[in-house]
């Protein structure tokens, strides 16, 4: 049976079927690690960048405060999600040695 979800397509199949690709698994959060911590340093260096602002621009700075806030609440929460899959891409090469 297949169902679609965000334009993905997407199978159930029985254990004996489904034959978990290790390798293709630990790549794939090894990519989604690197994403997370780009986006970290991305919002990061965007939050210094509005607080530079915010001192510079004394007639806006109440905005640009607030999009500092922003920007380092996404730093925080990519840097968060970055931890995450570190964790997964470790589960998944421990599964591909055990296999």
């Amino acid at each position: 049976m297949a169902h679609h979800f965000f334009g993905q397509q997407h199978r159930h199949h029985d254990k004996a079927e489904a034959e978990v690709d290790w390798h293709k698994q630990e790549k794939h959060h090894k990519h989604m690690e690197q994403l997370g911590q780009l986006g970290a340093v991305a919002a990061g260096a965007y939050a210094m960048h509005e607080k530079h602002q915010a001192k510079k621009d004394s007639e806006h700075a109440h905005s640009h405060k607030i999009k500092e806030g922003v920007a380092a609440a996404v730093a925080v929460g990519s840097a968060g999600f970055a931890f995450h899959e570190h964790h997964k891409k470790k589960d998944a090469k421990k599964q591909h040695r055990h296999h």
